[in-house]
C-alpha cells in the first residue's frame, strides 16, 4: 500500500503511544528552553550537525506533527509555534532526518511579531500554514 493511502486509512487513529510519550517530553523540553536558554545558546545547539541528513518521508511528517500538535493543544500552558518548532526538530533529529527550524517576523496590525516553522527537506512539519506571512529572519542549521 503506498505511504499516501497508509496515511488517508490512519487519519482516524491516534499516533503511537511511544511516539506520543516522546513529543511530550520534547514539548516540555522545548517549553522550557524557551523559558530558560537564551536565545543565542538555543541558536548554536539548533545549528549544530544534521546537514547531510536525509528529509522525513510523508507519513513520518504526518505522525511526529500529529503527535506535537496533540500536546499542544492539551497542555495547561500555552504552547506557541517556538515550542511546537524546537519538539518537531528534535523528534526529527532523533531519527538522523533533516530539520530546519526557520525564524521569521512581520507587522502585524501594527506590531512586530515572529514566528517559527519547521521543514525537512520540501516537506512542512509544523507552523508552514501561514509561514508566507513572515519574512525569514534566520533558518537553522544555517
Amino acid at each position: 500500500m503506498p505511504p499516501a493511502a497508509r496515511i488517508q486509512r490512519d487519519h482516524d487513529r491516534p499516533a503511537p503511544p511511544a511516539l506520543l510519550a516522546e513529543a511530550g517530553a520534547a514539548i516540555l523540553a522545548a517549553s522550557l528552553a524557551v523559558r530558560l536558554v537564551p536565545f543565542r545558546t538555543l541558536a548554536e545547539r539548533l545549528s549544530r550537525g544534521g546537514k547531510n541528513a536525509a528529509p522525513a518521508d510523508a507519513e513520518t511528517v504526518y505522525w511526529l506533527r500529529r503527535a506535537v500538535l496533540a500536546w499542544a493543544r492539551r497542555l495547561p500552558w500555552r504552547t506557541l509555534c517556538f515550542e511546537q518548532g524546537l519538539a518537531a526538530f528534535v523528534l526529527l533529529r532523533r531519527r538522523g532526518l533533516a530539520a530546519t527550524l526557520h525564524y521569521g517576523a512581520a507587522t502585524i496590525e501594527g506590531e512586530l511579531k515572529a514566528h517559527v516553522w519547521v521543514t525537512s527537506g520540501k516537506s512542512e512539519v509544523v507552523g508552514c500554514e501561514n509561514k508566507e506571512d513572515y519574512g525569514l529572519l534566520a533558518r537553522f542549521p544555517s
